[in-house]
């Protein structure tokens, strides 16, 4: 709850019968049965089964009654005002028979009294109401016990095994709960509204008992807070559902915990022993994610997907936290990030998230680059001959395996059993391909990345090649036919046969090649 609990001040004047006192000698608790209507009889008519505190002289009480004569006429009910009873025990302020009949009952406990007249109004009596030397029969329910010396009560029934975090003073956080009086009567829940209460602990938001009960609490624990009204809402009650001098009982459950001065939190699960090169703010990143609440709630997922997530980094396209959390990460990298809500979505929350969450994103990086980067070349073998080298319109035949960054195999010339042909320059592979394959002598092996900008850019081929994916080819060159120096071209002077490529095609395999040209 979070209207503040106002100051306890002592009860006011009492207005029921039952405040009226009669000297008198007190008699001895009899026990169970009728007995003699000179004495106190008092008859348990139910007990509780779990009795953790009984009334004391000097306690505080909050309790139902139907007072009645022997004969069972009724002269005075606290149902009937739809009010307890509410009154110190043992300080005067009750009739001498009830200061007794009171002691050590149970919250929940039902006891019926009998009260001679010398411990009740004895031979005055009360006018119009009570005749004189009165048997009184009282049949009380008690609702609510407490002391002036209480303090909060905690009752932790469930804690997780990792506690790495606590509550404490100017921290915010959610929690659902479930408000009941001591005799377990709700008067409310979070959890009927779907809503966590949100709020700042220790600086005055809430009631001081529970500002008190939840120091301490972890991520993921169930505590129990027991609160005395001088703590809560005291004599006056909230107004509403809470009424004076009530003792509350939260069952909280923790959900998500933060500080205002909190940055993110990198937690490294995963680093390739080989990190050639970590992300730098204007790079951009392919990467898998589970997102979750503090709590373990999940909210989202790129694999749910079956798409990484795609973006720019340190350049606003993601939440504060995630730009600042993704940078410095390396390829194959995975890593867990804890992002605070005023660098996630706020006290507004978005979709399924709800206003003020810590959000946790356990990432894997898939690959990434920057606009600015052309291929990488990286030369594994060369043939001690290696003078002659592939140009523009050269015709080569070569083998390849095709990956993604992560290794994930995307195609194999190898694997169909066949060279791959292409004529240098002609725009019959991707730029970035056409750029690796120059240079390079029969027999080379080479490794060649290509940034998407220079493969399949943010389309991607649609099945095969994701979009915005650096591609990474092992090749192996096996033939080079050299093709016309730059500038020059063929002209045909004579009658063109209509078999003419039939004629060309000496072998017959539906292609011509540069020497059956020549011929």
């Amino acid at each position: 709850m979070a209207v503040r609990a106002r100051s306890w001040r002592p009860p006011p004047p009492p207005l029921l019968l039952l405040l009226l006192w009669v000297t008198g000698q007190a008699a001895p608790v009899a026990g169970l049965g009728l007995g003699s209507d000179t004495e106190l009889q008092i008859e348990r008519r139910f007990v509780p089964d779990e009795c953790p505190r009984t009334v004391h002289s000097g306690d505080f009480v909050r309790y139902h009654y139907v007072g009645t004569f022997p004969d069972g006429q009724k002269f005075d009910s606290s149902y009937d005002r739809d009010s307890t009873f509410n009154v110190f025990v043992g300080k005067g302020q009750l009739i001498a028979g009830m200061d007794q009949a009171l002691v050590g009952m149970c919250v929940n406990e039902r006891r019926f009294v009998k009260i001679p007249p010398k411990l009740a109004y004895g031979s005055e009596g009360v006018s119009g109401v009570i005749p004189p030397n009165s048997v009184l029969h009282f049949d009380v329910l008690l609702m609510d016990i407490w002391n002036s010396e209480d303090q909060v009560q905690v009752h932790t029934y469930f804690k997780p095994p990792s506690c790495s975090r606590t509550i404490q003073v100017s921290d915010f956080v959610r929690y659902h709960y479930n408000g009941t009086f001591l005799d377990g009567t709700l008067f409310d829940s979070s959890h009927n509204r779907m809503k966590t209460y949100d709020t700042y602990v220790g600086i005055g938001w809430l009631i001081p008992g529970m500002d008190k009960g939840l120091l301490g609490m972890c991520v993921g624990e169930k505590r129990i807070i027991t609160i005395p009204p001088f703590l809560a809402y005291g004599e006056d009650g909230d107004g509403k559902d809470i009424p004076g001098q009530a003792s509350l009982v939260f069952d909280v459950a923790l959900l998500d915990l933060h500080n205002p001065k909190d940055g993110i939190s990198i937690e490294n699960k995963v680093v390739p022993e080989n990190c050639e090169r970590r992300s730098q703010s204007g790079d951009f990143l392919r990467y898998h994610y589970n997102g979750t609440l503090l709590d373990g709630t999940f909210f989202d997922s790129s694999y749910s997907r079956n798409r990484t997530f795609d973006t720019y980094i340190g350049q606003g396209y993601v939440i504060a936290g995630m730009d600042e959390g993704l940078l410095g990460v390396c390829i194959g990298e995975k890593r867990r990030i804890v992002v605070p809500p005023h660098l996630a979505y706020g006290e507004e929350g978005r979709g399924n998230i709800p206003g003020s969450a810590v959000l946790v994103f356990d990432i894997h990086v898939i690959d990434f680059h920057n606009p600015s980067d052309s291929i990488s070349i990286t030369s594994h073998y060369k043939p001690p001959d290696c003078s002659v080298l592939s140009k523009k319109g050269d015709y080569l035949k070569y083998h390849y395996n095709a990956s993604l960054l992560d290794g994930t195999l995307l195609d194999s010339t190898w694997n169909l059993g066949k060279t791959y042909n292409i004529v240098l320059g002609s725009g019959q592979v991707v730029l970035g391909m056409d750029m690796g394959l120059r240079e390079m002598c029969v027999g080379e092996k080479r490794t060649v990345i290509i940034p998407p900008h220079l493969g399949y850019g943010e389309a991607g081929v649609d099945g095969e090649v994701p979009g915005s994916a650096v591609l990474v080819f092992d090749i192996e060159l096996l033939e080079l036919v050299a093709g016309l120096p730059e500038g020059y071209m063929f002209v045909w002077n004579g009658e063109v046969s209509a078999n003419l490529f039939e004629e060309i095609d000496k072998d017959g395999d539906g292609e011509v090649l540069l020497e059956e040209f020549y011929c």
